[in-house]
């Protein structure tokens, strides 16, 4: 059966199983290796990529639930006219990577936090960081991280991931 999404602004479509999770076609049949399997039961956040600029974890997300939709992965994180995410940039400059495994989940969360409160709450991201697991404990660098990359008045340093929109 097959199953036509947007990836990444570029649209795919696949013949895969639509109960099949969506973390094992970005890895599997789309190459896509930066969204990590972490517990594989939407717990610790390593798989998180975006649905239509949401966070959502993708290890127990079935393809056929992404349908149509627009899905963006860490790889397509900063892409167009920036090489790095604004978030991509804090993260080096805090020094947030340690071991790195749970980065990518840690920045799509980041991201859309970001996107849906430009300007964040030390509660607010805590809140939209919560489901985050970091084996290395690096979540105060985390927050300043974020709060480095947040708008502030008259600030635009954060962009949208994927600004195309596709209906």
């Amino acid at each position: 059966m097959t199953t036509s999404f947007w990836i990444n602004g570029e649209f795919k479509t696949l013949d895969v199983d639509p109960k099949k999770p969506l973390l094992w076609v970005l890895r599997e049949e789309l190459s896509l290796t930066g969204t990590k399997f972490g517990c594989g039961i939407s717990q610790c956040g390593a798989c998180t990529i975006h649905v239509n600029g949401k966070a959502n974890r993708s290890c127990l997300l079935p393809v056929g639930q992404v349908e149509g939709k627009q899905v963006t992965t860490i790889e397509g994180l900063g892409t167009g006219s920036e090489e790095q995410h604004p978030l991509q940039k804090a993260w080096i400059e805090h020094q947030v990577p340690q071991c790195g495994y749970c980065q990518s989940g840690q920045l799509m969360s980041a991201a859309a936090l970001l996107e849906e409160i430009p300007n964040p709450s030390d509660a607010d991201i805590d809140l939209a960081m919560q489901g985050n697991i970091c084996r290395c404990g690096m979540y105060d660098r985390i927050r300043q991280a974020i709060k480095s990359a947040a708008i502030n008045p008259g600030d635009e340093k954060v962009s949208s991931a994927t600004k195309t929109d596709h209906g």
